[in-house]
């Protein structure tokens, strides 16, 4: 069921309408909140457009780069598990010059 969550943020409110929690928004709420804390403090600028538009692109960078690593674990898990299955492949004589182990 949607439900109005309000909030302010850099001196604008904002209302939206959602089907999350408010446990849930309000944690998202804080980690926004943080980020933009943040850019303020790395950065220096004061301008709240400036500022949002900057914790946005970080926070793009830093979800690109999440992905790209569980992409690259998720390989490393493919590659790892293709070579155990190999192994156990030889090991139990399957595939080797025909012959199969029958059960």
């Amino acid at each position: 069921m949607p439900n109005d969550f309000g909030f302010d943020i850099l001196g604008t409110a904002f209302s939206i309408t959602v089907e999350e929690d408010e446990a849930y928004l309000q944690k998202v709420l804080a980690q926004y909140r943080a980020a933009v804390e943040n850019t303020q403090n790395i950065s220096g600028i004061n301008e709240p457009l400036n500022i949002a538009i900057l914790t946005g692109f970080l926070l793009c960078d830093e979800i690109n780069k999440m992905k790209q690593q569980l992409e690259n674990e998720s390989i490393e898990v493919i590659e790892r598990t293709m070579k155990l299955i190999a192994k156990l492949d030889h090991a139990f004589g399957v595939g080797d010059n025909g012959k199969n182990i029958q059960t």
